[in-house]
């Protein structure tokens, strides 16, 4: 028997570094994220993401967003950040990405309205965890 969890879509094929302006008060490293308290965010090769969620669509301009979005939202569910102090800045970048990645700022702006609204929920609890056969 086997355990695993759907909706991934994605998988990263080599490290990638970000600077997110979110400082923990200490470093925060898991298998495939690190955090250090510079803000700088490694999301490391062979993490897993499902991209662009709900309504938004997945192109080139939402892909390094809802990378980050996706590491930093796995640190809150893990407890490793607290979602009164980074949902909102992750949010934020969220839609800043979108823009710097060459998105519309409305197309931007209606991402963020979405995960303001349905976002905590992802930010608090984890994938289930699924068996085969």
């Amino acid at each position: 028997m086997i355990s695993y969890r759907a909706a991934y879509k994605y998988q990263l094929h080599e490290d990638a570094l970000f600077a997110t302006g979110i400082l923990p008060g200490r470093p925060l490293d898991t298998q495939f994220i690190r955090l250090s308290t510079d803000g700088t965010l490694l999301i490391r090769k062979g993490y897993a993401w499902d991209g662009a969620s709900s309504i938004a669509v997945d192109d080139l301009t939402i892909m390094q967003a809802s990378l980050v979005h996706d590491a930093l939202y796995q640190l809150m569910r893990e407890d490793a950040l607290t979602i009164d102090n980074a949902r909102r800045k992750a949010d934020k970048l969220l839609r800043s990405m979108i823009v710097a990645d060459g998105g519309w700022r409305i197309r931007a702006a209606w991402v963020y309205r979405a995960v303001r609204w349905g976002g905590l929920h992802s930010s608090e609890e984890g994938r289930e965890v699924l068996k085969a056969p």
